[in-house]
């Protein structure tokens, strides 16, 4: 070999010496920090006092002193998710839930023609007043276990009075609502 091509041959070696050690230099400056645990914290809302859930459940005012402030308009608004179930004028037809014109003062499970699960259809002897509604609305596997309804429930307490307000409205004569 002559002498270019050595020259040649050391310009490309020293080249490739210098990247791979700027690769490694770059490495050990640069190298990310890995978490001991993957993923981001995500901020949540802590009571500032110990009390956890229970604080978040006394904080709640009783469905009566709710009643006194709610809008029967808003709870009409609030259903509309609901309508997908059921139907809410006089004479409706029981769709995958049964209607729920007349439902305040109405004996649970008793919608002639409707196929309520058996933990529903065991409930006829109880009658839906505005604390069983704001129960079964806030959760209402809780309130009735082993229903078929599939719905989560309403976590806002003023949502839930403005929905039993609403329902109780439909009806030929509404119910005196509990005063506080």
């Amino acid at each position: 070999m002559n002498i270019e091509a050595n020259k040649i041959a050391g310009a490309v070696l020293s080249t490739l010496l210098v990247v791979m050690g700027l690769n490694m230099t770059a490495g050990i400056v640069f190298a990310p920090k890995k978490p001991a645990v993957t993923g981001f914290d995500l901020p949540s809302e802590e009571p500032a006092h110990g009390g956890g859930a229970a604080a978040a459940v006394a904080a709640e005012d009783p469905i009566a002193v709710r009643l006194a402030k709610a809008d029967p308009a808003k709870g009409e608004k609030a259903t509309a998710a609901c309508k997908a179930c059921h139907t809410f004028e006089k004479g409706g037809p029981n769709k995958v839930g049964p209607h729920l014109f007349g439902v305040y003062g109405r004996s649970e499970g008793s919608v002639e023609g409707f196929g309520y699960s058996a933990a529903m259809k065991g409930r006829n002897d109880k009658t839906w007043d505005a604390d069983g509604l704001d129960h079964f609305l806030k959760n209402p596997k809780a309130y009735v276990p082993g229903t078929a309804m599939a719905f989560a429930g309403i976590a806002k307490p003023e949502t839930r009075a403005d929905v039993v307000a609403y329902l109780n409205s439909l009806s030929d004569s509404p119910q005196p609502l509990p005063k506080p």
